[in-house]
């Protein structure tokens, strides 16, 4: 049975702020999403989204329209630079497990869907400074302000900030299709192509620099420095990039981990919460999981803090391992030395363990 409708506002447009603000007004509750962007990006990386985050579409009542406008990820395969085998994701066996598969899309195809569940009840182009302000106006407040969370700050303190982990990464997409999501592994470098809708390819690399480091104009020359005598597959993607479509970030983890995601009557969710490096390819799912957690405890008790404590208590922990187990398999992608016995050991891992759900 619902409660009595109450308000929350969200802080932060994306995935987990839309899709906490989806769930709670489906039970009921008045919300208000404050976005800093004057808008939904137009352009954004492929995401695979994982059994569970599609679970969580499918409670959001969304799962069905994401299938439809998705691809399945039908396989997947780990490669050194000459394109031989270091292993391969036996995604059957994952469908065999939970009755589902990864779904590729683009990030601003998944915000668009959210968006648009939410009847586009959007505020845009209003940053919160200070998130402890909205506690007076509203019964609960979600904090999904991202990687550079200002929510966090306030809450926490700028101990826990994201730090560089040493490697930053190109990213972009090309016209054409590469059918299967491989992973290259290098001397320090990688390389990964991953199909997307539209017959168009999302690719990312991965390399050792200072953060900060910018080559403007040159970043395609980069590229093709770096990855141009790697297998065919990396050299089709190269040969196709020009220079306005590539994206430079550098990478970033929470360090250290939060004590709690929820202070007062705010929680934090996605990467304000947990931000991990991208080597799991779960950022965008465990945003998902969040808010369907997060909105369903606020459903279903009377009382905030106690939900706010379930919450906390549920995703904590499995979120901030995760964290933990992206940021060695990043450590692991930089090695420069013994790389035998780094494929060896991923081998055994993608194996031994399987594709997590």
């Amino acid at each position: 049975m619902e409660l009595t409708p109450r308000t929350a506002a969200v802080v932060g447009g994306g995935i987990g702020g839309l899709a906490t603000a989806l769930h709670l007004r489906a039970g009921g509750w008045t919300v208000d999403v404050f976005e800093r962007a004057r808008t939904l990006p137009a352009a954004g990386t492929a995401l695979g989204l994982w059994p569970g985050a599609l679970a969580a579409l499918d409670t959001l009542g969304v799962g069905a329209r994401l299938r439809d406008i998705s691809r399945p990820q039908t396989a997947g395969a780990f490669l050194r630079p000459d394109g031989g085998r270091i292993a391969a994701l036996d995604v059957a066996a994952l469908r065999r497990r939970t009755g589902d598969t990864v779904r590729l899309i683009s990030r601003p195809e998944l915000l668009t869907v959210l968006y648009e569940a939410n009847g586009g009840a959007v505020t845009f182009g209003r940053p919160v400074e200070d998130i402890r302000a909205l506690e007076d106006a509203y019964d609960v407040v979600i904090a999904a302000d991202g990687l550079n969370s200002a929510a966090r700050h306030t809450l926490f303190g700028p101990r826990h900030r994201a730090r560089y982990v040493g490697a930053s990464s190109w990213r972009g997409t090309v016209d054409g299709d590469t059918g299967a999501v491989t992973e290259t592994w290098g001397e320090g470098l990688r390389f990964g192509i991953t199909p997307t809708t539209g017959g168009r390819t999302n690719w990312f690399a991965c390399a050792v620099a200072p953060e900060g480091q910018r080559e403007p104009g040159r970043e395609v020359a980069a590229l093709r420095a770096r990855f141009g005598h790697w297998h065919a597959g990396v050299r089709r993607v190269l040969e196709r990039l020009t220079e306005p479509e590539v994206l430079r970030l550098d990478l970033y983890h929470l360090d250290p981990p939060l004590p709690s995601y929820v202070k007062g009557r705010t929680a934090l969710v996605g990467d304000a919460a947990h931000a991990m490096t991208p080597d799991l390819g779960r950022g965008a799912c465990e945003a998902l999981v969040d808010a369907v957690v997060l909105a369903r405890s606020l459903r279903a008790s009377a009382e905030v803090a106690a939900a706010l404590r379930t919450y906390d208590a549920e995703r904590r922990a499995v979120t901030q391992r995760l964290a933990r187990t992206a940021r060695l398999m990043n450590r692991m992608a930089r090695v420069r030395r013994l790389t035998g016995l780094r494929n060896a050991a991923m081998r055994a891992a993608v194996t031994l363990g399987g594709p997590p759900a």
